[in-house]
């Protein structure tokens, strides 16, 4: 009982005493400090007043020194009669403004310890109260827990002679690979050349209709991103279970067909292959996460946990949750959640520093049309997906809508929007029953060796 009555709220009264002061005796901080902290920031009543004075000081361009601050304190209305004495303490008590960053980095981290206090009180009061169920419960703490990082971030305005040098740094890396992209290679030498492989903080969207083989471009894609670059992979697959997807990677790495890994109705050769496949995949740093009511910032805080993390892949867009008080949504309700979602994938590519693959669906648009080749206006529920993607490709199969086609197994990759290069089309070949994709001008048989 003792520890929890001397168990204090975190806060640092000498910090934002010294922030203050330094603001005080040194105008030229006001500036530093603004973009760094709010005033919500400070735990004292009476320094909340007196930054918040200041603060609309600095708005208005008015010059900050212990007069102004006081005068300005009157017309505000926060000024008392231990004012003056408090604000001359405050200047007097601050050794140097050399360090007022230092103090304020203090005041923001106890701001944030505060901010998660409150946000664990609030999150036991519901899983207390019980209401919602479980899952919403869960999903409406990570969304807290997720908007209270996003909101703790700081990025302010940089000189462009500083991002010139990260680009000129970039540019000599890449001139070191003899001219090669600047990105993780797919494992498709056509898509690569478009998009510049897949590039840090890059969200690119592969969109189809359902049954066209974008979880099998993807499964392809990340198992050659694992095994050629060394770097981990992360696979979120809201559709499929993580044995369909190993047997889907099993089938395409084999090149034996998957209805025959289903019965184990294996030849002696097959056998073998099969072995060579299972070896080749082991190598590879693939991690599976099969829930499929996982949400993003769920998806983000495991993948901080990963080392060396090279790709993330996500299974697919529109299965994805966020948090909420009803377990439904109308039409125009899950479209900003869609919205949302899409958001927080950008977001967290950026964060990460790793290239985001998400599957979409496309909406039915297209079944209308004579031609049903997709359009970015397809992407389905949302057009702020299209917004937050750096590459979006659609897939298309001339063969799923006529089997009289007179290029069956022939896949396009159109490449709807793209921010490093051109839009386009790139054709593949679909191998339906190995569950892959592969350049055009490959065929494979029975008889490939391993």
């Amino acid at each position: 009982m003792d520890d929890i009555l001397n168990r204090q709220i975190p806060h640092s009264t000498e910090a934002e005493q010294s922030v203050l002061g330094s603001m005080l005796i040194d105008s030229r901080c006001v500036a530093g400090v603004v973009g760094v902290l709010s005033p919500s920031d400070f735990y004292s009543d009476v320094n909340r007043g007196i930054y918040e004075t200041i603060l609309s000081m600095f708005n208005y361009s008015v010059p900050v020194d212990a007069v102004t601050v006081l005068d300005r304190m009157r017309e505000r209305g926060v000024w008392s009669e231990d004012s003056p004495r408090y604000i001359i303490e405050l200047a007097n008590i601050t050794p140097t403004a050399v360090n007022v960053m230092e103090y304020a980095a203090i005041v923001r981290d106890k701001s944030l310890l505060r901010a998660l206090a409150d946000a664990g009180a609030d999150i036991t009061g519901m899983a207390i109260d019980g209401e919602g169920g479980a899952s919403n419960i869960l999903e409406a703490a990570e969304k807290r827990i997720y908007a209270l990082r996003r909101g703790r971030a700081v990025n302010g305005l940089e000189p462009v002679a500083s991002v010139l040098i990260s680009v000129f740094e970039q540019i000599q890396e890449a001139s070191k690979n003899a001219g090669g992209i600047p990105g993780l290679s797919t494992g498709f030498s056509d898509i690569d050349n478009y998009i510049m492989g897949l590039n840090d903080t890059d969200l690119i969207l592969i969109a189809s209709r359902p049954g066209m083989g974008k979880t099998s471009i993807a499964l392809n894609i990340a198992l050659h991103v694992a095994r050629e670059s060394g770097k981990a992979v992360a696979v979120f697959s809201l559709e499929m279970s993580k044995e369909q997807l190993a047997l889907r990677m099993l089938s395409s790495e084999s090149y034996i067909d998957n209805k025959k890994l289903q019965t184990g109705r294996l030849s002696a050769d097959e056998w073998k292959k099969l072995a060579a496949a299972v070896e080749s995949i082991n190598r590879a740093r693939l991690l599976i996460n099969d829930n499929p009511s996982i949400t993003v910032s769920a998806i983000n805080a495991q993948c901080r946990r990963v080392d060396e993390l090279g790709l993330v892949v996500i299974d697919y867009l529109q299965l994805m949750q966020s948090a909420t008080d009803k377990g439904s949504y109308s039409g125009e309700t899950r479209t900003q959640v869609v919205a949302d979602i899409s958001r927080m994938m950008k977001i967290m590519a950026k964060e990460l520093k790793v290239p985001v693959i998400c599957m979409s669906q496309l909406s039915r648009a297209n079944e209308g049309r004579a031609d049903k080749r997709p359009l970015l206006s397809d992407l389905r529920e949302s057009g702020a997906i299209e917004q937050d993607a750096d590459v979006v490709i659609g897939l298309y199969r001339d063969d799923y809508y006529n089997e009289a086609s007179d290029q069956p197994n022939v896949a396009e990759l159109r490449i709807l929007k793209n921010r490093r290069g051109n839009t386009g089309m790139i054709k593949l070949l679909w191998l339906p029953e190995y569950t892959a994709y592969t350049a055009i001008e490959r065929r494979y048989s029975d008889e490939d060796e391993y």
